[in-house]
C-alpha cells in the first residue's frame, strides 16, 4: 500500500500523483504489498477450512460468500471514502434499512415499477441521508462521530416509527427485481457483478481522479491540503454524500437480497463495515487505504464468517475473531507508521 508523505509538496493531479516508495527492511516490504498480504491470509483460510471440512470447495458455498460479501463490500468502500478523510459514517446500517423498506414499499404501491427506478429511489433515499450528515460535518463542524451516531437513532426512529410493526414480504417484489440476487452471469451472481462495477468505478474515482487524490491529500494533512488550495469542506461533504448513495443504493440490494425487511434490517451492520475497513488496511487516523484492500477486508471476514458455520464453531468467535483483526490491524499500521518515520528522520539527519 502507497503512503502519501506528509514532508514533501503533494501533487494533486490525476497524472501525476505523488507516492513514497519504502525500501529496505520486512516492515517497508509488508507497507508495499498489504494488499497482497490480505490476499495471501484470504487463501490460508480457505485452504485451511477446506483441509478441515472438503465440502466447504463447493460451487454453492462460494456463490454463498460471493453474495453475503457484495452488500458488505460496498458499505465499506462507502465508508473508506469517508475513513481517508479522518471522518467516520456510523449512519450506513440505519440509511440501508430506511432505503430498503422504502423501495419495498414503492413495490407494494406499484407493482409494475421498473428495477432501475427501484434502484435510483434508494439511491436517492441514500443521498438525502448522506446530505444531512454532510452538512452536520461540514457546515456545522460537528465531530463526525457525533453527527453520524445521532443520525444513526435518528434514522432508525424514523423507520420504527414509519414501518410500526410492519414487513415487507418477497411476495411484494417483482420477480424482475428479485433476480438481482438469483440471477447469475457466466456463473457468477448478479448482485456480485453490480457491486464489483461499483467497486471499480469508485477505485478509478480515487486513484485518477483529482477529487479522489484530494480525499487523500485532506486525511494526510488537513492544513496542508487547505494551504495547497484544497476545498476541505466541499470534498468532505462529497465523500458523505458517496457513502449515503452507497448506502442507500445497498438498501435496495439487500431487498433484493433478503426479500423480507422490517424496521431492524441491517442493524449493527455499521459495525461490521467498520472491521473490514480497518481489516483492509484502511488507516483509521485517515490518508491512507484502497478500494481493493477494503474489499479484501470484507472477503476476509466474510470467509471467517462461512468458515465457522462449517466448521460447527459458536457464532461468539467471529465477533472475538473480528476484534482481534481489527487489533492487529491497527497495531500493524502503527509500526509501519513508526517505521516510515524513523526512515525519514534518519535520511534527514544523514542528509
Amino acid at each position: 500500500m502507497m503512503r502519501e508523505s506528509t514532508t514533501r509538496p503533494v501533487d494533486l493531479r490525476a497524472d501525476n500523483p505523488v507516492r513514497v516508495r519504502p525500501r529496505g527492511g520486512f516492515v517497508a516490504a509488508l507497507a508495499q504489498s498489504r494488499e497482497t498480504t490480505l490476499f495471501v491470509v484470504l487463501i490460508l483460510l480457505v485452504a485451511g477450512t477446506a483441509l478441515a471440512r472438503p465440502q466447504f470447495l463447493n460451487l454453492q458455498n462460494l456463490r454463498d460468500v460471493l453474495l453475503n460479501v457484495s452488500i458488505i463490500s460496498l458499505l465499506t468502500a462507502g465508508m473508506t471514502v469517508v475513513i481517508l478523510m479522518r471522518h467516520i459514517d456510523l449512519s450506513v446500517g440505519s440509511t440501508v434499512g430506511v432505503s430498503a423498506y422504502a423501495v419495498g414499499s414503492l413495490y407494494v404501491a406499484f407493482p409494475h415499477m421498473p428495477v432501475v427506478v427501484a434502484l435510483g429511489a434508494g439511491l436517492a433515499i441514500g443521498l438525502l441521508a448522506g446530505a444531512i450528515n454532510a452538512v452536520l460535518v461540514a457546515i456545522g463542524r460537528v465531530p463526525s462521530l457525533v453527527a453520524t451516531l445521532s443520525t444513526l437513532y435518528i434514522f432508525r426512529g424514523a423507520d420504527y416509527a414509519w414501518v410500526h410493526g410492519g414487513q415487507i414480504n418477497a411476495t411484494s417484489l417483482p420477480e424482475a427485481f428479485s433476480r438481482l440476487a438469483t440471477g447469475r452471469l457466466l456463473g457468477i451472481p448478479t448482485l456480485a457483478l453490480i457491486a464489483a462495477v461499483v467497486l471499480a468505478g469508485l477505485s478509478v474515482y480515487l486513484k485518477q481522479f483529482r477529487g479522489g487524490r484530494e480525499h487523500y491529500a485532506i486525511g494526510s494533512n488537513p492544513e496542508a491540503a487547505r494551504l495547497a488550495g484544497v476545498a476541505v469542506e466541499r470534498r468532505v461533504m462529497t465523500g458523505f454524500l458517496i457513502s449515503g448513495a452507497i448506502a442507500g443504493f445497498a438498501g435496495a440490494l439487500w431487498l433484493a437480497r433478503f426479500g423480507t425487511v422490517d424496521a431492524s434490517t441491517a442493524k449493527g451492520i455499521e459495525l461490521q463495515v467498520v472491521a473490514a475497513a480497518v481489516v483492509g488496511s484502511v488507516a483509521i487516523t485517515g490518508g491512507v487505504g484502497t478500494i481493493l484492500g477494503a474489499t479484501l477486508g470484507a472477503l476476509v471476514l466474510g470467509v471467517i464468517s462461512i468458515a465457522l458455520v462449517v466448521l460447527h464453531v459458536s457464532p461468539f468467535w467471529e465477533q472475538a475473531i473480528e476484534g482481534a483483526l481489527i487489533v492487529v490491524a491497527i497495531a500493524a499500521d502503527t509500526l509501519l507508521a513508526r517505521s516510515v518515520a524513523k526512515r525519514m528522520m534518519r535520511k534527514r539527519d544523514h542528509g
